[in-house]
Parts: structure tokens; sequence; C-alpha cells
């Protein structure tokens, strides 16, 4: 229980450090967009405030994840520092998926890093992880595709039609999804049901492409990318060899 209270609270810091970092970086062009639901933009905090923020968020990551050993630390702080590098500058590029596969791949690593023995996980859980953060990247940045354009904020879905961005991103959900399925060992008959739940999501989500539906077709990614962290859930792959 004490590991999993430190796992939460340096994931939380790190988490606050980003989501914040995002919010004073993108000052300029939430405003310049009239984004006004953005606290910074609606006058309701400064952004030196926010600023801040991010910065001891990102400053007390450190010692929480020391709690997990240094080889859980460095991993940490690597993802981190991925996810600040998108905010910064990398989802401007084509480079945007990068991070996303970054951070999220090396999730597994940080809780089994922290671990007595310190063991790395398995491959194929980092790579899982990391087609599902990938793919809830390319799916996310739908919503704001305008707003993006108008601001310089071309990322690789960005620059892709949005019905190609989508497929891609449901294409990754479903390899992530089928992948946990093969390394669950318990529970198989739930597994089995949540992964057939999981891919009827996703082709539901691509006939909704080929219908010119893309505000039903992403609705249903987003339940799509729900049913896959069910599925890491109840699959409970066993993390390490």
């Amino acid at each position: 229980m004490p590991g999993a209270l430190a796992v939460a609270a340096a994931v939380l810091a790190g988490q606050c450090s980003v989501g914040w970092s995002n919010d004073w970086f993108d000052a300029g062009r939430d405003d310049a967009t009239g984004q006004t639901q953005k606290p910074i933009v609606a006058g309701l905090v400064s952004a030196a405030t926010v600023r801040n923020a991010a910065l001891i968020a990102l400053a007390a990551s450190v010692p929480l994840s020391l709690l997990l050993g240094w080889q859980a630390t460095g991993v940490h702080l690597i993802a981190i520092g991925s996810a600040w590098a998108y905010n910064g500058r990398l989802k401007a590029t084509a480079w945007s998926p990068l991070p996303y596969a970054i951070s999220f791949g090396l999730l597994p690593a940080f809780i089994t890093l922290g671990l007595p023995s310190h063991p790395w996980p398995r491959a194929n859980v980092m790579i899982a992880t990391a087609l599902l953060g990938t793919g809830v990247h390319f799916i996310n940045t739908l919503g704001d595709r305008d707003a993006d354009h108008a601001t310089g904020i071309t990322g690789l879905p960005q620059r892709m039609t949005a019905t190609g961005a989508l497929s891609v991103g449901i294409t990754l959900l479903s390899f992530a999804a089928l992948l946990v399925w093969s390394l669950g060992d318990r529970l198989k008959m739930m597994q089995n049901a949540l992964v057939l739940l999981a891919l009827g999501l996703d082709v539901i989500v691509l006939l909704s492409v080929r219908a010119a539906r893309p505000e039903r077709a992403q609705t249903w990614a987003l339940a799509s990318t729900g049913v896959c962290l069910v599925l890491f859930a109840v699959s409970r792959p066993m993390l390490t060899n």
C-alpha cells in the first residue's frame, strides 16, 4: 500500500505539472482564439500563478518519485520531460505523437522499477501502453482542429484529414486492446467480452467515418478508449517476466 500511494502521489504531481504547463504555454494562443473556458483567459488566475504552480509540481515530483528508487525516478522524469517537450514545442511539429509514445510507454516501467527488485516490465506491456497513448493523441486533436490551425499547432494529426487522424487513432487503440488481451492471464471470459466490445466500437467508429459523421465517430472512439482502460485493469497482465 505505501508503494501504491507513492506511485499515485508522484504521478499526480507529474500530471499536475504537465497540465498546468500546457495552460501556461498556451495562454497566448487560448486568448487569441477566445478559449474563455480556460482559467487564464477567463481571468480566474494569472499566467504567472499557473507557471509557478507547474514548476512547484514539477519539483515535488522528484522527491515523491525518489520514494520508489532512483531507477523509477529517472524513468518518471524522462516521461514528464517528454510531456513538457510536447507542450513547449513538439505539439506544433510532425513529431507530436512521439512524446505520447514515450510517456505512456514508460508508465509501466515507472511502476515495476519501484518494486523491491527493480525489474523492467515486459516489452509488450510498454508497447501496448505506448499504442494506447498515441491513439488517444490522434483522437484528442479532433475537437480543436480549427483553433489549432489558427494558432500554428500543426502536429501530425492536424496535418492529416480529420478522417485520417481518427482512423489512425482507432487503429492504434485496436492494436493496444488486442495486445493487452493477449497478455492477460486472469478473468479470461471478461477479457474476451471487453476486447470484443472494444473492437466492435472501433468498427462503429470506422463506419461513422465512412458515413461522414465525425462527431459520432469521436464519441464512439472515446468510448473505445474507456473500454481499453478497463481491459488494462481487468486483464492485469504480468508486468514483468
